[in-house]
């Protein structure tokens, strides 16, 4: 049988890959550091995954088995002999999963393609120079030749998993959502026939379409959503007002999006209308700790929001909502997160100035940083 090394049996690796892998005929070896979670799939050999919201429905995926990604030889041995292979663990690992991967691609003959779900610039570029950078020249020429990377299109949103005594620990929550646009031109060979899979030409595209539209509406929804004291997204959503600016935001970047990717109005709105109702589902019970956390690195200017404002002023569109949810975020004090407690006290020492300088790459005399403060002043 066909085989799909996942390296990562995260929310991810577990509540989406595998799926679409196991609908598809493989058999899914699971690469993860976690040992209850590689001890259960070995012990089990299958996972529950739970779908909530519309589709609902109780899955339980099978032919799946798992290795330590500790143990390099073994992980090794399984790259060698993959059918196909994946990642989704987090940009900081990438460095690490790369070292066991080069040395399984190393024992190949036969061409092999890797998709790459990971949410950062350019993964699959990333994961190439991760590749070469201690290859030897036979195997940097394989690699080359004969290795495809592909990158993936995560929109399947899988809220924090909330273990509780007693609970499963294999479960996964997720929505039912399952189409993974990926990079036609990364691969070698046939493209791997995958369920959800949809290859494209152009997924700058869609990649800016993830970051620009479902990330950054997700952002502006946790941070206005926080400012009012909301614990879910959906509560968020169910707020009038609240839903208006999300949906005037949204539509900010999504004229953006419109005229530089070449997405129709129609296809673009039903895809926006389909998004702000997923975001807004009762039963995922999304919350705005979740979606918010991290607002340092959210509001770096190549992100979701401030990259998403420029790129929307780039068109001559006035980003007002974006505007406010920037404020918003710098307002983000969510107990429990690093990063928010960063973001405040380097704008209780150096000022806002400073920190829109510094976290967002804006200069304070720039119109969109101008336009944050108006905003802030206006929150605070």
């Amino acid at each position: 049988m066909k085989t799909a090394v996942q390296f990562g049996a995260g929310s991810i690796g577990r509540g989406f890959m595998g799926q679409l892998f196991t609908e598809s005929g493989y058999e899914v070896v699971f690469v993860d550091v976690v040992p209850e979670v590689v001890s259960e799939l070995n012990r089990r050999r299958s996972y529950p995954l739970h779908i909530v919201g519309e589709g609902a429905q109780e899955l339980t995926v099978r032919n799946v088995r798992a290795v330590d990604g500790r143990d390099a030889e073994a992980v090794a041995s399984e790259v060698a002999a993959a059918s196909l292979i994946c990642t989704a663990v987090g940009a900081s690992a990438l460095p690490a999963v790369a070292k066991p991967l080069a040395r399984g691609l190393a024992r190949r003959t036969e061409p092999v393609n890797i998709i790459v779900c990971e949410n950062m610039p350019h993964p699959a570029e990333t994961l190439r120079e991760l590749l070469l950078s201690d290859a030897s020249p036979e195997l940097a020429a394989f690699i080359r030749d004969r290795v495809g990377l592909s990158e993936a299109v995560v929109a399947r949103m899988v809220p924090v998993q909330r273990p509780t005594p007693g609970a499963d620990p294999l479960l996964v929550v997720v929505e039912a959502y399952k189409r993974l646009p990926v990079d036609a031109r990364g691969f070698v060979g046939e493209v791997p026939r995958v369920v959800g899979m949809e290859p494209t030409d152009n997924i700058r595209a869609y990649a800016d379409r993830k970051l620009f539209s479902h990330n950054a509406v997700h952002a502006v929804a946790a941070y206005l959503g926080h400012l009012r004291g909301y614990q879910y997204i959906y509560q968020v959503m169910a707020d009038d007002a609240l839903s208006t600016a999300v949906r005037e935001a949204a539509w900010e970047t999504g004229e953006a999006l419109i005229r530089k990717h070449g997405f129709t109005r129609e296809e673009h709105a039903a895809y926006l209308d389909d998004l702000l109702r997923r975001i807004g589902s009762v039963p995922l019970g999304d919350t705005v700790a979740r979606v918010g956390r991290d607002p340092v690195r959210k509001l770096a200017r190549e992100d979701r929001l401030v990259g998403g404002a420029l790129l929307a002023m780039e068109y001559d569109i006035r980003a007002a909502r974006l505007a406010q949810a920037i404020a918003a975020a710098l307002l983000f004090d969510e107990p429990g997160d690093p990063s928010a407690g960063e973001l405040q006290r380097m704008l209780a020492a150096e000022g806002v100035d400073a920190v829109l300088r510094k976290v967002c790459g804006l200069e304070p005399d720039h119109p969109l940083a101008t336009m944050v403060k108006q905003e802030y002043q206006k929150l605070r």
